[in-house]
């Protein structure tokens, strides 16, 4: 992977912290797990306390909003329906035109409930399109190392006190405990991206970012006939590597969030991963794609709603390759 620290760690699945406005709630192990999906691209994950009967429920957009949406409905055919034979020619045509009466209307009603489904499976690519893009405006909620040292939290943040002194005093060995125990990045890992952190400075944090583009991004989006049938066709190569930017970069950002408000680092340095094509060899070969350095008190001054991410990354100390027709190409990392 690239990380050669005093000590690094892999990042696996498991939500172990939710963190909201309101207030954070923790959660260790597994138990009481559930997510469901609905149509507007969000993910909600209930998060139940054994033994406490307390639940916290999270909102949060993934991946799997994405894929499986461009392919085609199937709809069912009408039953062929067969009579005997009319005893005369005028009462065979007065039976047709009676029949022709009935399927006008049934045709119609089948013709406008598929419109309608295509138009809301339409409207759910796009919300996880808007998803992929919009990673960085949701972040977990800050927090207070000094006041769980001090004792003034209640109810599940005292959950985080053994850890308290230690992270204060920029114990390193720490910081891993509680990254293990949080999964800061829990739900970005549903997208199918991978982390891996490490650092031997208790004021900096080196995260290394595996995008797996392929696995991400979807290639192809869903378009919609006149008649309601749902058709598939190929983002442009403009179109699909800026969407991969944004994705990449937004990710970027969200990290750098979650970071600050995890640990009390002063520096997060961030490097995104992915497989590219090497002319040189013809085969694609995982690379650095982006690496940016991200100041703690330069975080706090953006306004996550309005931003353009790729743009934000640029005003920092940051080593990105990215052209519109071909994507990102290789960099060099940026250096503590």
């Amino acid at each position: 992977m690239g990380l050669n620290f005093r000590k690094s760690i892999s990042l696996g699945k498991g939500l172990k912290l939710n963190l909201s406005k309101s207030g954070p709630s923790v959660s260790f192990g597994k138990s009481g797990f559930r997510q469901s999906v609905n149509l507007k691209g969000q993910a909600r994950t209930t998060v139940g306390i054994p033994g406490t009967g307390i639940y916290y429920t999270k909102t949060n957009n993934v991946k799997n909003l994405v894929g499986g949406l461009t392919g085609n409905d199937t709809s069912k055919k009408g039953k062929k329906t067969s009579g005997k034979a009319a005893d005369s020619k005028g009462s065979a045509k007065t039976k047709d035109a009676a029949k022709s009466a009935k399927a006008a209307p049934a045709a119609k009603q089948v013709n406008e409930e598929l419109i309608a489904q295509s138009k809301a499976r339409l409207e759910e690519f796009a919300a996880g399109i808007d998803a992929l893009k919009s990673v960085h405006k949701q972040s977990d909620g800050y927090i207070d190392w000094e006041a769980i040292a001090n004792g003034a939290v209640s109810g599940q943040l005292k959950e985080l006190q053994p850890f308290a002194q230690s992270v204060l005093a920029g114990d390193i060995d720490a910081y891993f405990k509680v990254i293990e125990q949080v999964d800061p990045f829990d739900d970005l890992l549903e997208y199918g991206s991978g982390f891996e952190v490490g650092t031997d400075d208790p004021k900096l944090m080196e995260i290394e970012f595996q995008v797996k583009s392929d696995e991400i991004i979807p290639t192809e989006y869903p378009d919609m006939k006149a008649n309601g049938e749902i058709v598939t066709k190929a983002f442009s190569k403009t179109a699909y590597y800026e969407l991969v930017q944004d994705y990449v970069s937004s990710t970027m950002l969200r990290v750098a969030r979650d970071t600050f408000a995890l640990l009390p680092v002063q520096q997060v340095i961030i490097h995104a991963v992915d497989k590219v094509l090497n002319p040189a060899t013809g085969n694609d070969e995982e690379v650095t794609i982006a690496s940016v350095k991200i100041k703690r008190d330069a975080m706090a001054t953006l306004n996550f709603e309005r931003i353009d991410p790729s743009d934000c990354l640029e005003s920092f100390e940051s080593n990105v390759k990215f052209r519109k027709t071909a994507g990102y190409a290789p960099v060099d990392r940026v250096l503590p």
